[in-house]
């Protein structure tokens, strides 16, 4: 089996109304258990390759629940840290149509996670062996204490010789523990002192604008309609930023509405200097999958995530337009799927890759 990949991040109860049930219609909740980093760690296990999720949860019947979604999807959870403070951070979804959105409500403050020092954890031995620490930005939103431990993962696993990522998911609502900064001002300071330690960046087409002030020129990714051209040197200036960092991936989201959106991305190479966009058409021009009937689309983003480390770890997949071609396909099909968790197959994900995207019976 191939060395593991290690994510370290919040699990929590998923709260959703069903359906497309507002929340104040229903009296009836469905729960499942997520956080974006297990969610990661869950599509590499599900496609064959080998995770480690690390994080801080109390110890209670709910949050042994947690532990078993992940450790039932063959994730090694054995240094999940078990704490006596702290409660489990739940989210509450509302899923939207057409032009309503999807919205969600928070309940994570004072969580085991945010609560725990960076030196409870053993993270010397959470890395001996690994071969990639996957982190995202929604951790260090969470409190000072959960910043600095991402902090520290960085700086260790990068001492120990591994790749690290970071989705720089910007979430304002989180972005909150010091006051005297407005959230983007606080993911900007936060984030700066975390990427020198990275190798692969990924983010959506806000993010770079969010955290870093990094814009695609005049891009509205409201508008439903994205003009690919100016990505690439949005990737340039973060690697200009950030000399370490080898790879930036974005994702490419157009959103006709909360049930239609245009899916792709793309994978910069820095020493290349070359950006491969995912997908192509059959002339070798970039064109999006549509993905017009939307199951859930909560957890997109770490399916794409998911896919990239799993293809850029697996040496048949690993070249950039095939990782990016494969992250790309992961996550398309996991818009049809409920939940936060990607249950498509490799088989699945490499058929669609492969052109086969009608959704006929498989008999």
């Amino acid at each position: 089996m191939s060395k593991p990949v290690v994510t370290f991040g919040e699990i929590m109860g998923r709260l959703a109304a069903p359906d497309h049930l507002r929340l104040r219609q229903t009296r009836e909740l469905e729960v499942t258990y997520a956080g974006a980093e297990a969610s990661v760690a869950v599509s590499i296990c599900n496609f064959g390759g080998s995770a480690r999720y690390v994080t801080a949860l109390p110890k209670h019947a709910l949050a042994d629940a947690t532990v078993d979604s992940v450790r039932g999807m063959g994730i090694d959870t054995q240094f999940i840290l078990r704490t006596d403070e702290g409660r489990l951070g739940l989210y509450f979804l509302e899923t939207g149509a057409n032009q309503r959105p999807s919205n969600v409500i928070y309940d994570r403050a004072d969580s085991a996670i945010a609560i725990t020092p960076a030196d409870h954890y053993e993270w010397d031995q959470i890395f001996t062996g690994a071969q990639w620490l996957h982190l995202t930005g929604i951790t260090p939103a969470l409190s000072e204490n959960a910043a600095n431990a991402t902090l520290v993962a960085a700086k260790i696993a990068k001492a120990a010789g591994l790749q690290v990522s970071i989705d720089l998911n910007f979430r304002g609502k989180l972005w909150n523990w010091d006051k005297t900064k407005k959230a983007r001002e606080l993911a900007n300071a936060t984030m700066r002192t975390i990427l020198p330690f990275v190798d692969l960046v990924i983010a959506n087409e806000e993010d770079c604008h969010d955290v870093l002030g990094i814009q695609a020129g005049a891009t509205d990714v409201h508008s439903g309609s994205l003009d690919t051209s100016r990505y690439p040197d949005v990737a340039r200036q973060v690697v200009r930023q950030f000399p370490n960092i080898s790879k930036v991936a974005i994702t490419l989201r157009e959103s006709l509405s909360a049930t239609h959106n245009n899916w792709g991305a793309m994978l910069y190479d820095a020493a290349a200097d070359r950006a491969a966009f995912a997908p192509l058409d059959e002339q070798g021009n970039y064109r999006p999958y549509e993905i017009k009937n939307i199951v859930d689309r909560v957890g997109g983003g770490d399916a794409f995530a998911g896919g990239l480390i799993f293809a850029l770890t697996t040496s048949e997949l690993s070249e950039p337009q095939t990782a990016v071609n494969y992250a790309v396909a992961a996550s398309c099909l996991k818009h049809s799927i409920k939940g936060d968790f990607n249950y498509a197959t490799r088989s699945e994900v490499e058929s669609l890759m492969g052109g086969s995207a009608s959704g006929r019976v498989v008999r």
